[in-house]
């Protein structure tokens, strides 16, 4: 992989940082992301950058040769890449006094993952709002008591800072920088370019319903969630699912509470909740939205949001109708 992706006739820099040890798609997903952007009116220049130049190792083992920090030029942006390794192992002095140096020189800078650690340990967070992968959003506040971390977000921005979530949120961090550089039609058409969908604003969760919570730790008890997630529509009841799995209606509801802390309705609930706001996020109408989740009808649907959340689909659906990030 080059260190310099193709130009425009007219670009803005976007610098991605990189050492050894990095999460390949950290800083894979951002730099397709604009690339692909440049497809549908974008402007971008993307150059993957480490301290010192030369090659690098990414998480897969894939080596990847890099344009030096120094000399580098000035940036529209600076993307700060992580890892799945222990902060203080790849956050060297090297890498903060580059981090330090590209600040200097960028119109906005940006961290994906860990990333931000390399920005909280600098000083670029102090008093500042960030995220983080949230495996790591605790160790983040512990050591940088001055950084207000925000522990659920995909993303967040505070002023010119933004910082994502692991992984794929740099995806949707980058996507969120497209639509404000040329709007959400060429965000939209870069991530139908990509295959992936344009849904998740930056005060999203980083958790699903069925991601969020304990997983089932028998077969009996998956058997019963796999079966609700595959007929959200069949109006369910504890009678049916106990006969799909072949026990009383009072051991399952047993079952439900020991390993997943809620009832069979609580949890037929909370899928159904999260197939309609995910559907909201990708763009579906509210009737479109509550026929896919299985609610009855668009006002079942209006009600359950209205008590979980206390907003209708269609205002929750507007507050989330582009990438914008959070404002910290």
């Amino acid at each position: 992989m080059e260190s310099v992706l193709p130009r425009t006739r007219t670009h803005r820099r976007i610098g991605i940082v990189v050492f050894d040890g990095v999460k390949m798609l950290d800083f894979s997903g951002p730099a397709e992301v604009f690339v692909e952007a440049n497809q549908f009116g974008g402007d971008y220049e993307v150059v993957v950058m480490s301290p010192a130049g030369g090659d690098v190792t990414t998480s897969i083992g894939v080596r990847v040769s890099t344009a030096a920090v120094t000399g580098s030029g000035r940036f529209d942006t600076v993307m700060i890449a992580g890892s799945e390794i222990a902060p203080p192992l790849f956050v060297t002095p090297e890498l903060i006094a580059a981090v330090s140096d590209l600040a200097g020189r960028t119109r906005r800078l940006a961290s994906v993952c860990t990333g931000s650690v390399v920005l909280a340990q600098a000083g670029l967070l102090d008093g500042r709002s960030a995220t983080t992968h949230w495996k790591f959003t605790a160790d983040l506040a512990h050591r940088f008591p001055a950084v207000r971390v925000d522990r659920d977000a995909i993303y967040v921005r505070d002023g010119d800072l933004y910082s994502s979530a692991g992984v794929v949120a740099g995806i949707d961090l980058s996507l969120a920088l497209v639509e404000a550089d040329h709007g959400a039609e060429v965000a939209r058409r870069t991530a139908q370019g990509l295959l992936v969908y344009m849904q998740r604003g930056g005060g999203q969760s980083q958790f699903s319903a069925s991601l969020a919570g304990p997983a089932p730790r028998t077969g009996l008890v998956r058997r019963a969630t796999d079966h609700i997630h595959a007929n959200l529509h069949v109006p369910h009841t504890v009678a049916s699912l106990a006969r799909h799995v072949n026990v009383s209606a009072r051991q399952l509801t047993r079952l439900f509470r020991e390993e997943l802390g809620t009832t069979p309705a609580g949890y037929i609930a909370d899928a159904r909740f999260a197939v309609a706001r995910d559907k909201l996020h990708a763009g579906f109408t509210v009737s479109a939205a509550a026929h896919a989740a299985g609610y009855g009808s668009a006002e079942v649907m209006r009600r359950a949001f209205v008590a979980r959340i206390g907003v209708s689909p269609r205002k929750y659906q507007r507050r989330f109708s582009s990438t914008r990030a959070v404002a910290g």
